[in-house]
């Protein structure tokens, strides 16, 4: 007779409690589960709610567990459910709606809750936290009513909020208590620069002042400060902190502190009751960080489940985040004190900073900001409590300045088994490796599917492959090959030398030869096989135009609300009052809605109608600034040595001859430059793709730098004396990234891939191979044409694209 199955109950539904579930369900727990979660939604990431904010993900896209899931393992969910009350007695756990469900097991992860300071008006309308999805529906939907907003907090939460409210295009200040920004995470060094980092991308801050009141009638107005200063708001995100939600567990009679009060294996003072997460205290601390709740999870999955367990003793706390695109990194002790000695390195122009703390020669806390290659490695020191040595130190510090020297990642052969790799969803080095050596997967993908790993922020993608390669050997490389897309099998490379073997010249014809699965191909692959045409062949191939992007079709930016974006060029960043002028008046007549200074020194004439671009164009009579198309967008620049005391090179000069002579030039992908007419950076040369530094003796060269999603500093690359040496060895690196780069692969991963001391010994080891890529991009730039004039000399197309609207 098959024994009677125990019913557990897990009282919230978010990372820790359904973590906690999973890990039950991989030990093969006996259990009858049921789930409440008082949101409406089945689980997702709340760490990725940043994303979801500046609009880069949808709620969708960081769902960890969807409603097929709960289904498949035969969960029951109740949504916008919220349990009220554990009756110990009758053993049943009672919701809001009535529902009573009967229960042998509990476990409450019931999280936290946004603290609201206590101060007259936090209860006005425009008020808000940052905990959850309907956090981030307000924030958008203030947005689009409203200009000016205030952050109240300087945590990780605080600073999130304030660069999505930014890229929404509010004007945001945070407001923070402290002189420091992550006062709890980091020291004053990583914090100002990061504070730094931040202006530079529009926030504003205002430091050490204490809201002491909320103004405005019905609605905020704005901040009254405890100096009687003001600041005007008309939207305000407090973001101060959070507090364990106890509610249920105080209802219940259960011991509360802080947090509901647990023992080593999470029991809470009421039989069979049990919790984890940020609701749970433990050795009177309460973790708000991932990692620490997903241990408690895997010590509580292994007790219910009746497995052999270390009791929970407590975390380590370790912070590894990255916050509007910075990466940073504190583990255990990260002030600073006479106790201490201090292991430090800063460097200004990477905007990098590493520094161990050691106590009586024993590693006890460590601080990352920028580079934090080397943080699971620290994190492990720390947790050993390991004593320095001259081959640490080298491993961790490098021979050059912030880890110059140092390896690229940690070894995964010394990862501990249960050490946690993916910190958004819990996953441990175990999981993969048994994922590898019991299922037989070989790809991360794969890995993904099965344990969760690199599903959500990605950023342990490389460790994976690390653990990958490590188990698999020799046979990784050949698992881990993947077709460009789901079309065929063949990669970049293969499809590459295919066309070049078989002299095939269209789409159509590289998909019939070689064996597409889906004969019309994708809108992943169609592109990159029409960009790799025309840059193999620049003067014979016809570029196809229902193979590029909408964009790149109708030469200017989509908006969501179908209109578009005109961009003219603008050499250099450099205009004159007659083209000014020019913009103006076109700008009027034909209703521009906005127009709009970008970060590339140009003008974006915004919400021009699609019938009316082809006229928007003839009358601007200006070149296609090509702000929509996989090829160079601008060329910042400094006023340099024409103007600047400190200039010491043309730098103006130089960027409106450099983007004079490579626009209109297919790349794999958009292409940005700099140019600086000193070190003071004013052109930020450190985040584009070829950034470009003038001092008293030439021009210093970097590559590979990014300033979007997935930030980069650029790698110093050379130094050069000439403006000819320099123009020759940009057009190498641009031609050898053309012939090497995927598409759709910025330089900041074709360096990261390539490896920089490759690119270097190709371009600049290698004289007659420079001047053979730089004659070869010189050639394809013969071939190149304005897109906008080719439109209006050709009626037929012009008609097809943009007056199919008046029929």
């Amino acid at each position: 007779m098959t024994a009677k199955r125990e019913k557990l109950v897990l009282v919230g539904n978010g990372m820790a409690g359904i973590g906690t579930i999973e890990q039950i369900l991989k030990l093969g727990g006996a259990y009858d589960i049921t789930v409440f979660g008082s949101e409406p939604h089945p689980n997702y990431n709340r760490i990725m709610l940043s994303y979801v904010l500046e609009g880069s993900k949808t709620l969708n896209d960081i769902i960890l567990n969807d409603w097929n899931w709960y289904e498949d393992n035969n969960i029951t969910l109740h949504t916008g459910t919220t349990v009220t009350r554990i009756d110990e007695e009758s053993k049943q756990v009672v919701a809001d709606n009535g529902l009573s469900v009967p229960y042998d097991k509990v476990i409450i992860a019931t999280g936290s809750n946004s603290f609201i300071l206590p101060v007259p008006g936090s209860d006005k309308e425009g008020v808000v936290g940052f905990r959850d999805i309907s956090d981030c529906d307000a924030m958008l939907a203030a947005a689009k009513q409203y200009s000016k907003a205030a952050v109240i907090g300087g945590g990780l939460l605080g600073l999130e909020a304030a660069k999505g409210l930014v890229n929404l295009g509010m004007d945001v200040t945070v407001v923070h208590l402290m002189e420091d920004l992550m006062e709890r995470q980091l020291d004053r060094n990583a914090s100002s620069m990061l504070q730094a980092e931040l202006e530079r991308q529009g926030v504003k801050f205002a430091m050490g002042k204490q809201t002491v009141e909320l103004t405005g009638e019905q609605r905020v107005s704005g901040l009254r400060f405890s100096d009687d200063s003001t600041l005007a708001a008309d939207f305000v995100v407090m973001a101060v902190g959070i507090k364990p939600n106890v509610t249920l567990a105080k209802e219940s009679g259960i011991s509360v502190n802080r947090g509901i009060v647990v023992d080593d294996y999470l029991q809470t003072s009421m039989q069979n009751v049990y919790s984890i997460g940020e609701c749970a205290e433990h050795r009177g601390v309460c973790y708000g960080l991932v990692a620490p709740l997903f241990e408690q999870g895997m010590v509580l999955a292994k007790h219910l489940c009746g497995s052999e367990t270390k009791p929970y003793e407590g975390s380590i706390v370790s912070t590894k985040l990255k916050i509007s695109g910075v990466d940073v990194f504190s583990a255990g002790e990260f002030l600073d004190s006479p106790e201490h000695t201090v292991i430090s390195s800063k460097d200004e122009w990477k905007r990098t900073y590493k520094k161990i703390l050691l106590k009586n020669n024993v590693i006890v806390g460590a601080v990352l900001f920028g580079d934090v290659t080397e943080s699971a490695n620290l994190q492990k020191l720390v947790k050993q409590g390991a004593v320095m040595t001259d081959e640490i130190y080298t491993e961790v510090m490098g021979t050059g300045c912030c880890g110059g020297g140092a390896k690229k990642g940690a070894s995964v052969e010394t990862m501990a088994d249960e050490e946690i790799v993916c910190g958004c969803n819990g996953v441990t080095k175990k999981a993969i490796v048994d994922a590898v050596t019991e299922h037989g997967f070989t790809t991360v993908d794969e890995i993904k599917a099965c344990t969760g790993a690199t599903r959500s922020c990605g950023g342990c993608k490389p460790v994976v492959e690390q653990i990958l390669q490590f188990v698999l050997g020799d046979s990784f490389q050949q698992a881990a090959k993947q077709g460009i897309c789901g079309c065929t099998t063949l990669s970049r490379d293969e499809i590459v030398a295919e066309i070049t073997a078989k002299g095939l010249k269209t789409t159509k014809e590289v998909m019939n030869v070689l064996g597409w699965k889906q004969e019309e191909g994708c809108s992943k692959c169609r592109p990159a096989i029409n960009y790799y045409l025309g840059m193999m062949n620049p003067d014979t191939h016809q570029d196809e135009k229902e193979s590029r992007f909408v964009n790149e079709r109708m030469g200017a930016n989509i908006q969501k609300d179908g209109t578009y974006t005109v961009i003219p060029r603008m050499y250099g960043g450099v205009t004159t009052p007659e083209d000014l002028k020019k913009i103006a008046d076109v700008s009027l007549k034909y209703d521009v809605k906005v127009v709009k200074v970008t970060g590339g020194q140009r003008l974006d004439l915004i919400g021009v109608k699609k019938e009316d671009l082809p006229k928007v164009w003839e009358e601007l009579d200006m070149p296609s600034g090509y702000g929509y198309a996989k090829s160079l967008r601008t060329v910042k620049t400094c006023v340099g040595s024409q103007f600047c005391r400190f200039g010491t090179q043309d730098s103006m000069g130089m960027g409106a001859l450099m983007e004079r002579k490579y626009e209109r030039l297919d790349f794999p992908a958009k292409f940005k430059m700099a140019v600086n007419g000193c070190p003071r950076n004013c052109a930020e040369s450190c985040t584009k793709d070829i950034g470009i530094v003038g001092n008293d003796g030439g021009w210093e060269v970097f590559i590979g730098g990014n300033g979007g999603i997935k930030p980069r500093i650029a790698d110093a690359f050379c130094k050069v004396k000439t403006d000819e040496e320099l123009i020759e060895v940009c057009s190498a690196v641009m031609q050898y990234y053309r012939e090497t780069g995927n598409y759709l692969e910025r330089t900041s991963e074709w360096v990261e891939r390539m490896g920089l001391e490759q690119i270097q010994t190709v371009i600049l080891n290698n004289e007659e191979n420079r001047k053979e890529l730089a004659a070869r991009i010189d050639f394809a730039l013969t071939q190149v044409t304005d897109p906008w004039k080719k439109i209006l000399n050709d009626n037929s197309t012009r008609a097809a694209l943009f007056e199919e609207t008046r029929l």
